[in-house]
């Protein structure tokens, strides 16, 4: 997005709240408290900030996906990607290989930025990349208007892209419906999904907002994973029933809120699945100054819960796209790589690492103690 300064916290306070992130307590907004309940499975975060690794200076947002041949693949907005700077190799809009671990990486710009394989030929910016069949799929918003989006494929893992149309917008609601959309990011090449649904969220009713930056909801779509650039393919979460399963229109003026927060949800929201907990971890900052905040549901639509709701997270520069990829998680779903961008000093591609603290299983009852049995008793 376009760049925008921030003004740093007093010395003094920003220790305090950089203290208590190190202990892994969730620090709640002044003011604001979490729009959900504690999360049951997901009791605490440590954070291991001696990991931090940022790289592409001036390149931000950065969604994640696993692909087919084993690799991370993600993308950026304004900068010049990895060996460029906000200026060197400049583009609206990049995307890159990822190789290696978070500690020993291994990064290619495949299309724009600096030295990159291909030349970037369109400008916007991409909320969501997603690796299904061989086959990367982006999302792709307006650039500066930012109420329109088109989803786009790669056939050669993201050297070149093909829209529908190059004029047309496959998402052109009159109230900015999925216009910020991202995917729900499972395994590699989205091995490990519920069912053969691609799941999509965004930001919701952005044109109804002072700013398209922050709302107070977001909107949940899915498509078959076969008809993902099919725009007339797409079902909208249309709420509970009275079993709590979900509803599903294919009239997106007939959609309903899959998560709220009255303190805001910004734009970059992150969807990622952990196995190994099997839970949905979606991320959102509240509040333009570091505050954000993780919630963990058992199916992607809810009901959510919340891990973590912080102020300040490190110091008060805004943060935002907060992803958990699977390939750099552990087996177990508690250690984890944490992606994620903001302004200032974060306005680059970041890794940390961290921790999930579980809650203990239930105690399992004791066996029902037996009646009516006689006990032979051996000479």
């Amino acid at each position: 997005m376009t760049k925008r300064a921030a003004t740093p916290a007093p010395l003094a306070r920003l220790r305090g709240l950089a203290a208590a992130a190190l202990l892994g307590l969730a620090v709640p907004a002044l003011g604001a408290s979490p729009p959900y309940p504690p999360s049951p499975v997901i009791t605490g975060v440590t954070w291991d900030f001696s990991s931090l690794r940022r790289s592409a200076p001036g390149s931000d947002l950065w969604p994640v996906t696993w692909a087919d041949d084993g690799n991370l693949y993600t993308s950026w907005g304004d900068g010049g990607g990895f060996g460029g700077t906000n200026d060197l190799g400049r583009v609206s809009l990049g995307v890159a290989r990822i190789t290696g671990t978070a500690d020993s990486l291994g990064a290619v710009n495949l299309f724009g930025g600096y030295a990159a394989q291909t030349p970037a030929t369109f400008i916007g910016k991409a909320g969501g990349l997603l690796s299904v069949g061989g086959v990367l799929y982006m999302t792709l918003e307006l650039q500066d208007q930012w109420l329109k989006l088109k989803i786009g494929r790669s056939l050669d893992h993201g050297l070149s892209w093909q829209f529908n149309s190059p004029t047309a917008w496959d998402f052109a609601e009159p109230d900015g419906a999925f216009s910020d959309m991202t995917f729900l990011q499972f395994g590699r090449d989205y091995q490990g999904a519920r069912d053969n649904y691609v799941y999509a969220y965004s930001q919701d009713k952005r044109a109804s907002h002072d700013s398209v930056w922050r709302t107070n909801t977001i909107a949940l779509a899915r498509v078959p994973k076969d008809q993902i650039m099919n725009r007339s393919a797409y079902q909208y979460f249309a709420g509970l029933d009275g079993s709590n399963q979900p509803l599903w229109t294919t009239d997106i003026n007939g959609r309903k809120p899959v998560f709220s927060d009255p303190n805001g949800v910004g734009w970059a929201v992150r969807v990622d699945y952990d196995p190994g907990l099997k839970r949905y971890l979606l991320t959102t900052w509240h509040a333009w100054d570091g505050s954000w905040g993780i919630f963990d549901a058992p199916e992607p639509w809810g009901p959510w819960t919340t891990v973590a709701y912080y102020t300040n997270w490190i110091d008060s520069y805004p943060k935002f796209g907060f992803s958990f990829p699977q390939k750099w998680q552990s087996s177990d779903g508690r250690s984890f790589v944490m992606v994620f961008s903001g302004t200032g000093p974060y306005d680059a591609w970041n890794t940390v690492k961290g921790t999930f603290t579980v809650a203990a299983p239930a105690a399992a009852a004791p066996p029902p103690t037996p009646t009516g049995v006689r006990l032979t008793v051996s000479p």
